[in-house]
């Protein structure tokens, strides 16, 4: 998922995967004040936000969009649903690592304000596919072309993950990469009312044959999911060297979600 996706799909995707930044002038030149999570995501969207203030993220065209809504949710449930760009950047994503059972709830990524990725990505299904570019998927080994936002460098980051998976996969594992499950497609998550990475076409689906996910599995008599992962760590990491999220680092785990 590029996702800030980053499925992150992306983040989201640059922005939560990326390093922290340098410290980016709010207006009239201070940084006094202003959030780390406002400085990561003005650093990593420069075309689409001019300015940060202590409050908000300042638009290019115009307007801005408020950094916290002023409201405690009860529970990780009550954010995921409603949340704000504060509670969207809570969580830090570390890429490269081992892939290890998270903390309960612990999900950088997967949680997203949905008002963010309409002004970076399109506001509407006609509105992303006017931005949609073919981006061939490793049609080596059995891929096809697949649709993807060409704004602020989504389109370009999956083709350099292309280049990079047919490069350095053993046959067997481009073979399973190359199995798109799908990019665009403008839906709600399922059971939720969420809007999907997948709407503004910046997340990919692959590899379903060696994926899992936490909601075909039951919780426990806690209500915990046990953590459960078969997709390989090295399709994984050509992902989030490209800055995509990938959905197998999430406590509710979608393993063949970048």
């Amino acid at each position: 998922m590029m996702t800030l996706s980053l499925t992150w799909g992306l983040l989201s995707w640059l922005a939560l995967a990326a390093p922290a930044p340098a410290p980016a002038a709010a207006p009239g030149g201070g940084t006094e004040g202003v959030p780390d999570g406002l400085r990561c995501l003005r650093e990593a969207y420069p075309d689409a936000f001019c300015g940060v203030t202590a409050t908000s993220l300042e638009r290019c065209g115009g307007g801005a969009l408020p950094w916290d809504d002023g409201r405690e949710k009860p529970d990780h449930d009550a954010i995921l649903e409603d949340p704000d760009l504060e509670e969207m950047m809570r969580q830090r994503y570390t890429p490269f690592v081992p892939a290890t059972a998270p903390p309960v709830d612990f999900e950088p990524g997967r949680v997203r304000w949905t008002p963010f990725f309409m002004a970076l990505y399109g506001d509407s299904r006609a509105a992303v596919r006017k931005e949609l570019v073919p981006v061939p998927w490793l049609e080596k080994c059995g891929g096809t072309v697949v649709q993807f936002n060409r704004r602020h460098g989504a389109a370009a980051a999956l083709a350099a993950v292309e280049r990079d998976l047919a490069r350095e996969l053993p046959p067997d594992l481009c073979r399973l990469a190359a199995k798109s499950s799908g990019t665009f497609n403008w839906r709600t998550v399922r059971g939720t009312s969420r809007r999907s990475l997948h709407s503004f076409a910046i997340a990919i689906d692959i590899g379903v044959s060696r994926s899992d996910y936490w909601d075909w599995n039951k919780p426990d008599a806690a209500g915990h999911y046990r953590y459960k992962n078969r997709y390989p760590i090295e399709i994984a990491r050509i992902f989030e060297r490209h800055g995509f999220v990938w959905g197998g680092r999430w406590y509710h785990f979608d393993t063949m979600h970048f």
